[in-house]
């Protein structure tokens, strides 16, 4: 008994040291400090232990991972029907809605020329957005044209909703002088910092703790402006995504990780790449604000943007919005998605619940589309692309000796004879190469 009144009051002496300590040293009123204070200070018999937020229980329990999932918010059905007209953003006008539709149509119309000219050789690379495209527009169109995009690569969407036009698209593609990257860049790893987008690079989820330093940076200027950043399922499983959370939620970052779960990675479905409950479900354990979204429910993605983004700025705090839609393409055309998915499963998300057909069938139930619209739409849009592709590829490369540029302020010896050798080269077989494509 004694002992045990000893050990009560040696506790309480440290609990009152501690507390004093708190007091009389700023550093451990800051904001830092206080949650830690708070407990310490408590009479209750609570856990001290600085990594939790927990209290103590003599029932083991073993935490298992939910086996209904979190639910998947959507606002329009695959029928192009309001599920609940509450939920439906009123903000957004009737014309707004028909802009994002014919948008939805021209990169889709994009996509289908592009990846058709990458197959002919005229470009060496493309990755299409079929399937995809009401993350796109729907994220977009939420955010304010001063917020800072990272993309991964399928986001081009994004871009076309901001401002990107088709000749910039082209001449990216087609890496003309007009091409804002010199031609150094793969095809569809676009940027414009006039638009506030963050030029594309190929390594997966680098964009991702990038994003967080950019939103922490946002966050100190005080200018009520905020980070989105995209991407992909398979991305999530980098050691980078990893980072970017922890950085963003302990930081308090202003930033909204926007996931596009489109099913798979490359060629490994979701099945393989991990066993909880999506991407949305690993939020908590890094302190965020999250939430599940029907990523083919255009106005279901806008609403959950919109929120996100209020909480990002208002709250200061990291939000996870996960995506779930379907990427109906290829994964590039390196890639060829028979080889590990069937014709009937890319049908099902092509024909029955794909986002413009979704968003086609409610413009027409309220009268604001109909099939000569969409005829003329289609043409429209063939050949606006047609038009902008033929212009891009009349154009020439930029100069050759560019590629030594732009990395250093002073050129170090080893590329100066690396571009003699290149001088060299080009002098004896220039026969051989079509050098009169280059800017001289």
């Amino acid at each position: 008994m004694a002992a045990s009144l000893a050990r009560r009051a040696a506790s309480t002496l440290w609990r009152n040291h501690l507390c004093m300590r708190s007091s009389n040293f700023g550093v451990h009123r800051t904001s830092v400090y206080l949650p830690i204070q708070k407990r310490l200070c408590s009479t209750e018999d609570i856990p001290l232990f600085p990594g939790s937020k927990s209290s103590y229980t003599s029932k083991l329990n073993m935490m298992r991972p939910d086996e209904d999932g979190i639910a998947v918010y959507r606002i329009m059905d695959k029928s192009g029907d309001i599920i609940n007209k509450d939920e439906f953003p009123n903000d957004l006008q009737q014309s707004e809605i028909v802009h994002m539709y014919r948008n939805m149509v021209l990169l889709s119309t994009m996509d289908k020329i592009m990846y058709d000219s990458q197959r002919q050789g005229r470009i060496s690379f493309y990755m299409t957005n079929y399937g995809e495209e009401a993350t796109h527009f729907g994220s977009a169109a939420a955010l304010d044209a001063g917020d800072l995009a990272f993309g991964q690569y399928r986001e081009a969407g994004v871009l076309l909703y901001r401002g990107f036009t088709l000749d910039d698209f082209m001449n990216q593609c087609y890496a003309n002088v007009l091409d804002a990257g010199k031609g150094k860049q793969m095809p569809v790893h676009y940027g414009s910092r006039n638009l506030n987008f963050v030029t594309i690079s190929s390594p997966l989820a680098t964009q991702m703790p990038q994003a967080s330093g950019a939103a922490y940076a946002l966050k100190r200027r005080g200018d009520g402006k905020c980070v989105i950043c995209y991407f992909g399922d398979g991305a999530a499983s980098e050691g980078d995504a990893h980072a970017a959370f922890n950085f963003a939620a302990t930081l308090s970052a202003p930033i909204i990780f926007f996931c596009r779960n489109n099913g798979y990675a490359i060629s490994t479905p979701t099945s393989e790449q991990y066993k909880g409950d999506g991407i949305a479900s690993r939020g908590a354990g890094y302190g965020m604000v999250s939430v599940r979204v029907d990523g083919n429910d255009i106005f279901a993605v806008y609403v959950a943007t919109k929120e996100a983004r209020r909480i990002a700025l208002e709250e200061n705090k990291p939000v996870l919005v996960e995506a779930m839609t379907y990427r109906v393409g290829h994964h590039s055309t390196s890639d060829d998605w028979s080889a590990y998915r069937s014709a009937d499963e890319v049908s099902h998300w092509d024909q029955i619940d794909h986002p413009i057909i979704r968003l086609r069938l409610y413009l027409q139930k309220q009268g604001l589309w109909n099939d000569e619209l969409e005829s003329q739409l289609k043409k429209d849009c063939r050949k606006d692309v047609m038009n902008a592709m033929k212009k891009a590829e009349k154009i020439q490369k930029p100069n050759l000796y560019e590629i030594f540029t732009d990395v250093y302020d002073d050129m170090p010896q080893i590329l100066k004879d690396q571009q003699r050798q290149l001088e060299e080269h080009l002098h004896n077989y220039k026969n051989e190469y079509p050098v009169d494509r280059f800017q001289s």
